[in-house]
């Protein structure tokens, strides 16, 4: 089983800045896992917003977040969404969600996923 927490949301201010995190943990997960930040607007589609492959070395972005928002990866079990520059339109539900193999942009290749935590970007 596989575990994966996500904290870090709240309401912001358009231009400013949050950090999501996200802690995997449960005897199943590894630290050789990708993983995604996904965001879901009311009434929308689960959306990728970025992936980092298991030793960081590698990531992607979604187009309406590139140069804004930044994924980070430490001791291999724990991901951070650092977003700057925050639009209302980045208001969602943000979801932390791990992969064991498959594309990094697509929702249904996650085996694990968080609860959600929230972010409002007020204008």
């Amino acid at each position: 089983q596989v575990q994966l927490v996500e904290s870090g949301g709240g309401l912001v201010q358009a231009g400013g800045s949050l950090r999501l995190s996200c802690a995997a943990s449960g005897r199943t997960f590894s630290n050789y896992y990708a993983m995604g930040w996904f965001r879901q607007a009311p009434g929308r589609e689960r959306d990728f917003v970025a992936a980092i492959n298991w030793d960081g070395a590698t990531t992607h972005y979604a187009d309406s977040v590139k140069g804004r928002f930044t994924i980070s990866r430490s001791n291999g079990n724990t991901v951070y969404l650092q977003m700057n520059d925050l639009k209302p339109e980045d208001t969602a539900v943000y979801f932390c969600a791990a992969q064991v193999e498959g594309a990094v942009e697509a929702k249904e290749d996650y085996d694990y996923w968080g609860q959600g935590t929230r972010v409002t970007v007020a204008s």
